[in-house]
């Protein structure tokens, strides 16, 4: 029996990178996947779509821009009329706007504050209405429901350069355990996962040349940068029942980056 069999995920921001690859993973699970990407051309997301039901899976893909209730409350109904209802929400939709702080913009704060911090927020709320307007299924899982933030290691490191990203991130961490402390009473999980340095089109410059990685490992420990599916294998642990005393938590998936390696001989 598939971890995830019979439960329905929505995935934002999955037409690629990690978002696809946690979509590809819960579909091999058994779970039948939203792929979510922001609008514009669909071929990314359907390209997902497709290797998923190629492999036995079931995806449905919608166009949604986190940061607006009205889409995502359309994504939540267009999922309920596709599948029946939600199980597992992976709220991964995020971008950068990344600059100095004297030259950043207030257009830049905003863009990203909203898609990677209001955004989670817009997806976790509808995603809880939707558990408790369903009620509990204890044959698919023992939690009422799973939400799953995707943090960054910048949750806890600061980052010169990104104060817009690493301030999302750190809203994250406290959006996340204030929604797991209020809705744990009704068996509704609410985790994330904080990346450290996973290979994806959005960091290409800090690995794509032999410098540029070389120097990049020397804050990773374990001795190897991430990959995508590194994170796809954690969000199924935290769908599923094994993880089901699990809540509140942040994974780190960072190859011991939050591990400050600068310091390991004395600083």
């Amino acid at each position: 029996m598939k971890q995830l069999a019979g439960q329905s995920a929505i995935v934002t921001g999955s037409s690629s990178g990690i978002g696809a690859a946690v979509a590809k993973a819960l579909a091999r699970e058994g779970a039948n996947v939203v792929v979510n990407y922001p609008g514009g051309a669909p071929d990314a997301a359907d390209a997902v779509a497709s290797e998923i039901v190629s492999a036995g899976g079931r995806a449905h893909v919608i166009a949604c821009d986190v940061s607006q209730e009205v889409q995502v409350k359309a994504m939540f109904a267009e999922t309920i009329q596709a599948f029946g209802t939600v199980d597992i929400v992976v709220a991964n939709a995020g971008w950068q706007k990344d600059a100095a702080l004297l030259e950043m913009t207030l257009a830049q704060w905003r863009a990203v504050l909203d898609v990677n911090l209001t955004g989670q927020f817009l997806c976790a709320r509808e995603a809880v209405r939707e558990f408790l307007r369903r009620g509990p299924v204890p044959e698919r899982s023992r939690a009422l429901g799973k939400i799953i933030c995707m943090s960054s290691v910048h949750q806890v490191i600061p980052w010169a350069g990104h104060v817009n990203y690493a301030s999302s991130k750190g809203g994250v961490e406290l959006m996340m355990k204030s929604i797991a402390q209020e809705v744990a009473p009704h068996k509704i999980r609410v985790n994330a996962i904080a990346p450290g340095a996973i290979q994806t089109p959005i960091n290409k410059s800090a690995w794509d040349t032999p410098e540029a990685k070389d120097q990049l490992l020397k804050l990773i420990p374990y001795g190897r940068i991430g990959e995508p599916e590194d994170i796809g294998e954690a969000a199924v642990w935290l769908s599923s029942d094994a993880s089901d005393y699990v809540t509140g938590t942040t994974l780190f998936v960072d190859g011991g980056m939050t591990l400050y390696p600068g310091f390991a001989t004395g600083g």
